[in-house]
């Protein structure tokens, strides 16, 4: 039973993908992560070099895997309880894991490994994992209508971006190089009003049969009139005419009105994770 860490991607791929992909919702954020570095380059979220890692149990079997692309946390998704107990030791001894920006993982493991990690820490976000078990018009349904976003809405989108990642007070990387690999697939959506864009959704490439819807975003002045609603429906469809057979997002437990947005969408909860930062 052992983790083994690196920073080879390849070697990471042919190691652990077979496992990650197996389990395609818990491990939505390691599946769509080494996808983007891949595709884009292993500096895509940050100046430094991305850090992985997988588990191998008793049978030699790998059955689990994390990801970490600083300044982001330490990306952890499905684990068997000797893995997460295994890793609260590598924390304090592999050179690769020194300095963690913080972890994300399912609420128990990450409690866990933050009472191991030796340092004082806070509980940064909780969120909640959904997946779409079958989609429901928003009632009342919004005034206007979704369409793909385009080359032409590319100053307007990259400007939406870092204002949702200012908000959430999420690193904000490259935006336009985000807006534009979501546009070279049809990822991006707009609902507009009386013409005028007024709400964005976005989702990612179906990787291993799942998709993730996100971001969501409206500017502040267009809240509350079911904007987010509308283009949350027609983006969810979108990822299922893309080939997803698994739809998903994540929530911040702390907002109630998107938790009831997603359930009323047809969203039902998975698991809870929590985002835990050095103090």
């Amino acid at each position: 039973m052992t983790w083994t860490f690196t920073t080879d991607l390849a070697a990471y791929r042919a190691a652990a993908g077979p496992a990650v992909a197996a389990q395609p919702v818990s491990n939505t954020l390691l599946l769509s992560v080494a996808d983007a570095l891949e595709r884009r380059g292993l500096h895509t979220f940050g100046p430094e070099s991305p850090v992985f890692g997988w588990w191998t149990g008793p049978d030699g079997v790998v059955s689990g895997a994390l990801v970490c692309t600083p300044p982001h946390p330490l990306q952890l998704g499905a684990l068997p309880g000797e893995a997460v107990r295994a890793l609260a030791d590598a924390l304090a001894t592999e050179p690769l894991l020194v300095g963690l920006p913080g972890i994300n993982a399912r609420r128990p493991d990450a409690e866990a490994l933050a009472a191991a990690w030796g340092r004082p820490t806070v509980v940064a976000e909780e969120l909640r994992l959904y997946r779409l078990a079958g989609l429901v018009a928003p009632l009342p349904f919004p005034t206007g209508r979704a369409r793909v976003a385009s080359e032409e809405d590319v100053p307007l989108l990259v400007e939406w971006m870092e204002a949702f990642h200012t908000e959430l007070e999420i690193p904000a990387g490259a935006c336009e190089a985000l807006v534009r690999d979501r546009l070279s697939y049809g990822g991006l959506r707009l609902w507009e009003d009386c013409g005028v864009p007024v709400s964005l959704a976005a989702f990612s490439r179906p990787i291993g049969s799942a998709s993730r819807v996100g971001p969501v975003y409206t500017p502040p002045g267009l809240r509350g009139r079911g904007y987010a609603a509308g283009v949350t429906h027609a983006v969810s469809g979108a990822a299922y005419a893309a080939g997803a057979s698994e739809v998903v997002l994540f929530t911040d437990l702390a907002n109630p009105t998107s938790n009831g947005l997603y359930l009323r969408l047809g969203y039902v909860p998975v698991e809870d994770r929590a985002r835990i930062e050095a103090a």
